[in-house]
């Protein structure tokens, strides 16, 4: 099928700019071409975008999309139970302008099987990247759905356990968390062999590694480990960043996950060990966040979605609160669209719209380079050259 997609804003993302009354052809959903005049071929569909921006399909590289958004409060569940909801999530996702995501944990594979219902087109959902079960320590945070294991050895096996799923990468815990009792964010958790060990079996296998790493000891174990990107980072120093900045090593900060859980606290039904972790947190997540993006430290979109009322419509949040803490929109847009797909491997094919990329947009009423909030409200998404319809 080919589709001329005409007289919209198509925004650069790499140059932070707009091509004004651009067209877009796409065909068997590739981009072919995109200008000011692109004829018409014969027998294809025109989509008149006028007065609307279009932008590169939305990122979102830290989902859960077996969770619920809710209080936070354990449910138990089955497992078609928890395929549904996430078929749900997957949608909502779509809805709101995401068309790529990496999943960051799911219980007993769903997420690999999802994923390859996705790849086979019997499903309707994001192109995605899985992780399959987090590997902790025995008690660590994520136990409940995750692999424990304890020991280098233990933690290669349980990578290699997740590899054999099909995961792209690799999900290890370096550090307490919020979100599981008994446990702190500041506290180092595996060791940094045992990370090590973990992260060269999905080297090996051509896969990538990356670790929830809130305080700065597990933090700096995990670099040290040789992780692909750093997911929260409370707490980090100018060595982090140095040490990012050089190897490439991108920072996920999900300033979303934190902002819910304060925003609605335990009024809402939230557990209060969750919120007292916050509370002790979020200021020095947000200066954090400053002072990486002062430091030129890499940057990805990800909300952690499935956390307390962190819900999945909500991914263009992220930036928001990324502009609030000192981006500009242009940044904030770079960072949802172009800057994730390099941290997933895929910035050749998506990011940016440009001849032969695929055709994944994300089409809004006006310019999110100019007015973030702007990024709220998808009108319009478009998955390899097909509107959506929902």
């Amino acid at each position: 099928m080919t589709t001329l997609f005409k007289h919209a804003a198509v925004a650069d993302v790499a140059a932070g700019s707009v091509l004004e009354d651009g067209c877009v052809l796409v065909s068997d959903g590739v981009i072919q071409e995109v200008g000011r005049t692109i004829a018409a071929p014969a027998d294809c569909q025109t989509v008149d975008l006028t007065g609307k921006t279009m932008l590169p399909g939305l990122f979102n590289c830290h989902v859960h999309m077996c969770s619920e958004a809710g209080t936070g409060v354990r449910r138990e569940r089955s497992d078609a139970a928890i395929t549904i909801r996430a078929l749900q999530n997957l949608k909502t996702l779509l809805r709101s302008g995401v068309t790529y995501i990496r999943d960051a944990g799911a219980p007993r594979h769903i997420d690999a099987v999802i994923r390859q219902a996705a790849q086979a087109g019997e499903i309707l959902a994001p192109q995605m990247q899985t992780s399959g079960r987090c590997i902790c320590m025995t008690g660590g945070h994520g136990w409940r759905d995750g692999r424990e294991a304890d020991g280098p050895d233990e933690c290669r096996k349980a990578a290699r356990e997740q590899l054999k799923t099909g995961a792209s990468w690799i999900k290890v815990m370096a550090t307490g968390g919020v979100m599981t009792p008994g446990v702190e964010p500041g506290s180092p958790q595996l060791t940094e062999e045992e990370l090590r060990a973990a992260v060269e079996e999905a080297h090996k296998a051509g896969a990538k590694a990356f670790t929830h790493a809130q305080g700065m000891e597990g933090i700096k174990n995990a670099l040290r480990a040789g992780v692909d990107s750093i997911e929260h980072g409370f707490f980090m120093d100018d060595w982090c960043f140095q040490y990012m900045k050089e190897h490439q090593v991108y920072f996920v900060p999900t300033l979303a996950a934190p902002y819910w859980i304060q925003k609605n606290g335990t009024a809402a039904g939230i557990p209060e060990y969750a919120v007292r972790k916050v509370e002790k947190t979020i200021e020095a997540h947000k200066d954090t966040f400053r002072r990486a993006l002062a430091a030129g430290v890499p940057m990805a979109v990800g909300t952690d979605a499935g956390t307390p009322f962190n819900a999945y419509d909500q991914t263009a949040f992220e930036a928001v609160l990324m502009v609030e803490n000192g981006m500009t929109p242009a940044q904030a847009v770079r960072c949802a669209t172009l800057s994730s797909a390099q941290l997933l491997g895929v910035s050749d094919t998506h990011g940016t719209i440009e001849p032969g990329k695929t055709a994944n947009f994300a089409i809004f009423d006006t310019n999110p380079l100019e007015d973030i909030h702007a990024l709220l409200h998808c009108s319009m998404t478009v998955l390899r050259g097909e509107i959506l319809r929902f």
